[in-house]
């Protein structure tokens, strides 16, 4: 069994997802972490640390080898890495909720200490794309931004909710990095520099991201499930009833590639295969991992895989070796398959015997009454010949149930459907569903509700039992289904809707049968739908909110999409560009009702800035009046004038309070800002997403730099013409 090479314990608590190790002076690894209080520990064991005392850091009075960083905020995220290459060591990068700093851990010196209006919730140091520096990119609300050495903003672009995130990896095998962003709605998305590449929807919120091997990555959810992609393609996944803290990729059996390396809330430390997801190790500690690292700690030329518990214990392990054959747990390769195969044994003697014991059955019944029948008590066997059929169409609901897309499953004879189960990610909730209709129910048909969160296809994946009233035993189908994306959509008369005033007009150069077959793949169409030859228009109402859709097509490649949904919109046409393959696309589009509610946002935005600043400013002003009380106050009291003394600080606790209220109201107004930001944000993505490929970024790209010049009016006819010049 693979045991530890070294284990510390450190008398600081760590916050999770916050270790990072660094060389620092650019020989000596040092371990770096959060803890709480607004203050990060600097593990430095090589060498006896002087006594600091700058403005930010002190030592620690519980450990001569630690350092303390004051931040002075509660950190919510951390790094290290190379970010000047000219300096030759790494730089230690701390994000809050409201700034950056660049750290320079030697030299007890700030590299550069920013302000980010949107927050910093994940953090990741290297190169990205041509982009020759090296930068610290953060994720936040709704927005991405790169900094370089000095500070400078060199990269900067929104996503679709907030990042919880971020990882860099060559993902299309180019030689440059590209950079996956995990965020609340449950997607991955893969940036090179500022453009979207693909996306790949998850079942939950992206907690972590790791690179590793070529194109591989791993991920983590907040459900507790860990797996690996090899760029769109999922190996595996497994899911836990505890969380992943952390995840890392470290080749730990050495055979050349890497594992995922998971720590989890129990306190267990797991590698498993990148691969298969089999588990080749493991260990336990006694509380939550908070993060896992690697680098030569021991400074013995020998990279360690580094381990860290939110109590401060801290494990080093070194690769296993070869003649391990890639097994590092306590049990042999061979026993672990002689177990495998003795279940397999067990399993098909457990079939073999059903098999003769309705074979039996038959034989019996066969000779005491004939032929068989449902009546006769069969214990399993159905005709060889009984198909299932399934269908897909919309329910459009009644006064007790909503509208919904319906999955209707039957036998092609006289056989019933005693259960079925559904396993699909997004849908239901567990990704499974299963349905045990009541004996007084039973028939050869049923009729499944299906309600999708998400315009998403949706892979259906079903067991069904099929037997008789009377069987024990049942024969079991396996089918697939894809459920298409826009499911939730029925298709209604134009003549009895009204077309909404929003709309997006765009033209691509498709024969207009080709789009009516997109309409068939994406819309669950009823089989009697006869779309003409162009021109044509066909209209949907959707089954979450009765919002219509109207879709137009003309001879000439016009399409017009009349919706009140920019969301919807944005989906539709992504979709179109994907499936004919489409590279640019540029649209013309007017939203009326949201760039109204968009433009009041925004209005409030600027009374929120114009609140923070000035909130900053009366507390720099309170910042150097409660230094002059305090001198005053001090002088008062050498010259034993206690009455004077007494009179400062009653001031001062005066103006104490004062402060402590501003400080409230500053909170408060940093959180409503926040949230208009978010939405701002999502606008520029919205936006973004109504185009496709160059158009799309330069949306983006002149979108922010209306709003950093306050030009509302130029921002709208971004919007809805892609361009600024008239």
């Amino acid at each position: 069994m693979l045991l530890p090479v070294f284990t510390l314990k450190l008398r600081h608590k760590i916050s999770p997802r916050m270790v990072a190790i660094g060389r620092y002076d650019g020989t000596h690894p040092c371990l770096a972490a959060a803890t709480q209080a607004g203050k990060v520990f600097i593990h430095n064991p090589h060498t006896r640390s002087q006594h600091v005392s700058t403005s930010r850091v002190c030592q620690s009075p519980l450990e001569s080898d630690v350092s303390l960083l004051n931040i002075n905020q509660a950190v919510s995220c951390l790094t290290a890495g190379v970010l000047n290459r000219e300096l030759g060591y790494d730089a230690l990068l701390v994000g809050t909720q409201t700034n950056l700093l660049a750290y320079d851990v030697h030299n007890n010196s700030d590299l550069f200490y920013r302000e980010v209006a949107d927050g910093a919730n994940a953090i990741v140091l290297g190169t990205l794309g041509d982009i020759s520096s090296p930068l610290a990119i953060i994720g936040g609300n709704c927005a991405l931004q790169g900094f370089d050495h000095e500070g400078n903003d060199l990269f900067w672009t929104v996503t679709g909710d907030n990042v919880r995130s971020l990882a860099l990896s060559d993902f299309d095998g180019d030689g440059k990095k590209e950079l996956l962003v995990g965020s609340e709605d449950f997607d991955i998305r893969v940036f090179k520099e500022d453009e979207i590449v693909t996306e790949m929807t998850e079942t939950e919120i992206i907690t972590s991201l790791c690179s590793m091997c070529g194109s591989r990555f791993g991920y983590a959810l907040s459900n507790g499930t860990v797996g690996v992609y090899d760029k769109t393609t999922r190996y595996w996944r497994i899911k836990s009833k505890n969380h992943a803290m952390s995840i890392h990729a470290f080749d730990l059996n050495s055979d050349g590639v890497h594992e995922l390396i998971t720590g989890w809330s129990n306190g267990k430390v797991d590698a498993r295969n990148d691969r298969t997801g089999e588990v080749i190790f493991k260990d336990n500690f006694s509380s939550a991992i908070a993060g896992v690292v690697e680098g030569d700690y021991r400074m013995d030329g020998h990279i360690q895989l580094i381990c860290c518990s939110v109590d401060g214990e801290i494990r080093g392990y070194l690769p296993g070796p070869a003649e391990m054959r890639g097994n590092l747990m306590d049990t042999s390769v061979d026993q672990d398959l002689i177990r495998e195969l003795s279940q397999k044994k067990q399993n098909l003697l457990i079939e073999l015997r059903n098999y003769e014991e309705n074979t039996k059955a038959g034989v019996l019944q066969a000779e005491l009454s004939g032929p068989l029948n449902e009546t006769d008590g069969q214990r399993g066997i159905i005709p060889a010949n009984t198909k299932l059929h399934t269908v897909l169409s919309v329910n459009l609901g009644n006064e007790t149930q909503a509208a919904h897309a319906e999955l209707c499953i039957s036998t092609s004879n006289d056989t019933i459907i005693r259960a079925v189960l559904i396993f699909a990610e997004g849908i239901f909730a567990g990704e499974s569903h299963v349905v045990h209709p009541s004996v007084h129910n039973l028939s050869s048909s049923i009729r499944i509700p299906i309600t999708p969160p998400k315009d998403v296809p949706v892979d259906l994946h079903l067991k069904i039992f099929v037997g008789y009233r009377s069987s024990t035993q049942f024969h079991v189908f396996e089918l697939t289904r894809q459920l298409p994306r826009f499911s939730m959509y029925a298709l209604t008369s134009p003549d009895s809707a009204s077309e909404p005033l929003s709309y997006v007009n765009f033209t691509i150069a498709e024969r207009p049968q080709r789009v009516a077959m997109w309409l068939n793949q994406n819309f669950l169409l009823p089989e009697d739908t006869n779309i003409q030859n162009a021109p044509f228009q066909v209209c949907f109402t959707s089954l979450r909110n009765s919002g219509h859709l109207y879709i137009k097509i003309k001879l000439n490649g016009e399409i017009t999409l009349n919706t009140d949904d920019i969301d919807l919109a944005g989906d539709i046409i992504q979709s179109m560009a994907s499936s004919f393959a489409i590279e640019d696309l540029q649209v013309e589009a007017d939203f009326p009702t949201y760039f109204e509610e968009l433009r009041k946002v925004l209005i409030k935005v600027d009374e929120y800035h114009s609140v923070h600043q000035k909130l900053s400013a009366d507390m720099a002003d309170n910042s150097n009046l409660i230094r002059s009380l305090l001198v005053r106050a001090e002088d008062a009291r050498l010259m034993r004038d206690m009455r004077t003394m007494k009179n400062r600080y009653m001031e001062l606790y005066d103006l104490n309070k004062d402060l402590l209220n501003g400080y409230k109201i500053r909170c408060n107004n940093h959180t409503e800002l926040l949230g208009n930001l978010k939405v701002v944000n999502q606008a520029i993505q919205r936006a973004g997403h109504l185009r496709v490929g160059k158009p799309k970024n330069q949306v983006i790209t002149a979108c922010r730099d209306a709003i950093r010049s306050n030009n509302i009016n130029t921002l709208f006819r971004i919007m809805k013409v892609g361009t600024a010049s008239s």
